[in-house]
This record gives structure tokens, sequence and C-alpha cells, in this order.
């Protein structure tokens, strides 16, 4: 792995924990934890699934914030270390040129996505009360322009790559129902203009009980793939349908740079899973899901933003170069 190449602008201010002394895993859970309480808002009934990325001097993000009547909103926010987050209580307002896109409904578990200049937001959005994904760009976190929904109903957890492939946008999508779906596979997807997407090609689906119990149910794209000389590298969770109910996960994979529905490498042990309190007990139990990722490529530093039991918003740390040994070392595909 010494000569790994990892795509990305220099973050050396990124949140960041060492190991603990005796942990032998592959990513460890931030001390801190959970850096994002449910009640940071006075409206919040619980905050999660959400999205930063670096910007201007610290760091902005959009995030999922419930409140107490139980709606789902998106907010912006902004921090100076990505950890401790100043959000703002007003609901993030989308600019739409095409009245019946722009009909808010609902919206949660953003993506912001950093291409040729733009931030572009994706997220599960509500279109006549059913799930598909909306898409907008800002360039300043304080106008941002909503453009037509990436697909028909039903879909959700889209998530871009940050360059185009092939000329043309590119993410990753997983058609779903108007439940909790009890089903889901990754599917790939172009479009030269965001308007019109074709060139769909399936990437993965969940494991066999016996092969990978962890993401046998379904599982869907994570944070913005990193890509690297390996290949995009992937977080994604996964779903076990257990006696107890589901339990959510997230694992890793290495996609093809240049056909991403290709998958090189997929992780049969997942990275993390609901173990502490704060992922075991919340308004949805056992849950750990990724929405987000901060690397810095000098040292191979990855921060990843995974939401807890639907309530509050965790951290977890890893290098690259380790995650990606420990996805080839222990590949299902």
């Amino acid at each position: 792995m010494s000569e790994l190449k990892i795509v990305g602008n220099p973050l050396p201010g990124m949140p960041w924990e060492e190991r603990p002394e005796g942990c032998k895993n592959v990513m460890w859970r931030c001390s801190a934890n959970p850096v994002i309480p449910r009640d940071l808002l006075p409206t919040s009934n619980s905050i999660f699934n959400s999205a930063v990325v670096p910007f201007g001097e610290g760091y902005a993000g959009v995030f999922r914030c419930d409140d107490t009547n139980r709606r789902m909103a998106l907010h912006v926010g902004f921090s100076k270390d990505a950890v401790h987050w100043d959000i703002h209580p007003e609901k993030l307002q989308f600019q739409c040129d095409i009245p019946e896109i722009g009909e808010w409904v609902y919206g949660y578990d953003p993506r912001v996505c950093f291409i040729d200049g733009r931030y572009y937001v994706t997220w599960c959005n509500g279109y006549k009360g059913q799930p598909t994904i909306g898409v907008a760009w800002t360039t300043d976190f304080k106008t941002f322009h909503q453009v037509e929904n990436a697909f028909l109903p039903f879909n959700r957890n889209g998530v871009l790559f940050p360059r185009k492939i092939n000329g043309k946008f590119a993410m990753l999508s997983r058609p779903s129902d108007n439940g909790h779906t009890p089903f889901g596979d990754i599917y790939y997807s172009e479009s030269p203009d965001l308007e019109f997407w074709g060139h769909h090609r399936h990437v993965m689906s969940p494991a066999p009980f016996e092969v990978s119990a962890w993401q046998c149910l379904k599982i869907g794209a994570g944070p913005i793939p990193i890509e690297t000389s390996e290949g995009w590298l992937l977080f994604y969770h996964g779903v076990l349908r257990s006696c107890n109910g589901y339990v959510y996960a997230f694992g890793s994979a290495l996609l093809d740079l240049d056909e991403p529905w290709k998958v090189k490498y997929r992780s049969g042990p997942y990275l993390i899973s609901p173990r502490e309190p704060y992922e075991c007990m919340g308004d949805v139990p056992n849950v750990c899901f990724p929405c987000a990722a901060l690397h810095d490529p000098a040292t191979g530093r990855v921060a990843v933003y995974y939401g807890c039991a639907d309530t509050v918003t965790g951290l977890a740390f890893g290098y690259i170069p380790e995650i990606i040994e420990f996805t080839k070392k222990n590949s299902i595909v």
C-alpha cells in the first residue's frame, strides 16, 4: 500500500483522535460521541444522518433536524472545527423555478458533494408525499437552487461522485418503496445536466445471510466516495433483520474508477455496528448510518459522521490505507 494515492484537498485540521490504546479495530469511535446531541436546537427532537464539508476557513453542513412535531426538515450549520456546530434554527429554504418540484413536503438524510465550484446537496425528497432524490446546489450555503428531482419515486440514498465520470455527473442510489423498505440494492446512474438521468447500472445487492449477515436485508451508499489509486472507497450501510428488529451497521467497498458499477472488493465484516448506548437506544434503536466523511490525503486520515439510533450524530476515525487493506483482505466479491 506504499504506492497508494488518495485524491482530495489537504485537510490537516480535520477532527481526529488516534486509535485508543489496546484497540485493534480498523475504525474507532470519537471519545466525545455523540458529537451532535439531539437537542442542539430548541425545536429539535433529533439531529442525525447529516452531511458536512470543508468550507471557507472551517466547515459547513446540511443537517437532518426532526422537530418536536416529528417533522423531517433540513437545516444549515457552520463550524470552525467540524465538531462544535452552530446550526441555524431556521429551516433551509430552497429557491426553485419549477413550482411543482419546489413544493416542500419533507426532506431527510442529506449528502453534500463539491463538484466544479459548486456544493451539490442531495436528499430524500418528498414529492407528492413519495420519496425520491432531491437535488440542489449552492456556492455560499446561504442560497440554495433546487433543480429537477433525480429519479421517479421511490428512491433514497442519492450520493454523487466528487467529479464527473466520462464527462457526466454520476450518482449512486437505492430504489425502494414508500415504507420502511425490506429490500434494497445499490445502483449507478449518469446525467449530462442533472436533469436527465440514464445509463443505469446495478452495483451490488445485499449479501446472503450465510456470507455476511449484517448486510443481508438491504444496503445503501453512505458518504461521498473517496477517490484512490485502488478505486473509489465507498462506505455503505447494511441492514440485518434480527429477532429484535432491524440493525444498521456500515462497511466498505472499492469500486472501479472508470466503471464504478463494477465492485472490486467489498468487506464481509462490518467496520462499525451498534454497540454503544447512544447507538443502541434512541428513537430507532440499533442504528449506525454513515452520511459524511472528511479525509486528509497526506496522512490518510478519515473521519466518518454517522447517525446513531436515528437520534444523535457520532464520529468514527480510521486510516484509509488500513481500511482499503481490510476491505481487500476480507472481501466477499
